[in-house]
């Protein structure tokens, strides 16, 4: 039951990165790579963009970030801020439990994730670090077919029988309806299972709507074989592993019995890619056994599941950029805890 309830979980995840991947390239393609230029029209630009779809509550923002990021469309350190910004689904708890420190706290970690942006991609410039290419592989050519938007058009995709476009829309069609019946997902109807809902439409009239060259080439060959069984191996394992620490391995437990290691402890949890662990540091703040310095030290060092398409892309830059924010982290969160906060 429990492995039942991680493999739906990494599910989950694989299925929304994928439409955001999805949906990324079919809009950079369809405007003829004009998202491209419009996000990278200015590294401030990106700084600002990453960071605010983190700082949204949830994973969704990261998620988007990490699409952005694979797509070549924002910068290493933009999405190092966008990291920082997100504080995972822990961010719905804080606004339960006290929404106006919940608030202050996302606005200090947005505003603290754009100038820390910037720093690292002059870390990574300095280091002569070379983060992984971006996967935009391919190039708009005029002559391309993308979609088919008439309706003659789309009846011919439908009447023409395509395995993979069928196959595409029976799968997503019954992901749909799962998320809508709250079998999946989300169990109440809130704006997170209102976003799936709209964006998993968006993916069902995108597989109707394309060309085949398009659906073969980019969606099936590139989105599907190169990336989605990755994304959703490394979710799996890493959800799994989690699991392991905090049943098996009294994690829980031996962070409550260290009181004094709050700080410290509530940084090197936070580097653990998962929203869940973190919810001790919140409640013991909740509570107010801890100040409100292990707090921030915590949400800005973690980053929920944000990271875990990441790591199916490439492991180095995940590690570094949990690396550099665990450096932030701490460091602003000590100047915090000095100053008695």
């Amino acid at each position: 039951m429990v492995l039942y309830g991680i493999l739906k979980h990494a599910l989950m995840i694989t299925v929304f990165v994928f439409v955001m991947m999805l949906i990324v390239d079919f809009l950079d393609m369809f405007s003829k790579k004009k998202l491209t230029y419009v996000i990278r029209g200015g590294i401030w630009r990106q700084y600002t963009v990453a960071s605010f779809l983190g700082a949204t509550p949830g994973c969704l923002g990261a998620f988007m970030d990490v699409s952005l990021y694979v797509h070549g469309l924002i910068s290493f350190g933009a999405l190092t801020g966008a990291m920082i910004a997100t504080s995972g689904d822990e961010a719905f708890v804080m606004l339960a439990e006290f929404p106006g420190t919940a608030l202050l706290l996302f606005g200090m970690l947005f505003a603290l994730s754009i100038p820390l942006a910037w720093i690292a991609d002059r870390i990574v410039k300095a280091t002569q670090y070379v983060p992984c290419a971006s996967c935009d592989r391919d190039e708009y050519h005029a002559e391309e077919e993308i979609h088919q938007f008439t309706l003659e058009g789309l009846m011919e995709n439908l009447a023409t029988f395509s395995p993979a476009r069928y196959s595409l829309l029976l799968a997503f069609g019954f992901v749909t309806v799962l998320i809508f019946l709250g079998i999946a997902g989300p169990r109440s109807w809130n704006w997170e299972r209102l976003t799936l809902l709209i964006l998993l439409f968006l993916a069902l009239f995108i597989f109707v709507a394309v060309s085949d060259h398009y659906l073969k080439e980019h969606i099936w060959s590139h989105i599907i074989k190169t990336h989605i069984w990755r994304i959703f191996l490394w979710t799996f394992l890493a959800l799994i592993f989690v699991h392991m620490g905090l049943h098996y391995w009294h994690f829980k437990d031996l962070v409550s019995n260290n009181i004094p290691w709050m700080f410290l402890l509530g940084a090197l949890v936070a580097v653990i890619p998962e929203s869940g662990p973190h919810l001790v540091f919140v409640m013991l703040f909740a509570e107010g056994i801890v100040p409100f310095s292990v707090l921030f030290t915590s949400s800005f060092v973690q980053d929920g599941h944000g990271i875990l398409p990441l790591l199916s892309y490439t492991v180095k830059d995940s590690i570094l950029i949990k690396i550099l924010n665990l450096i932030f982290g701490l460091g602003i969160g000590m100047i915090l805890y000095l100053l008695g906060c």
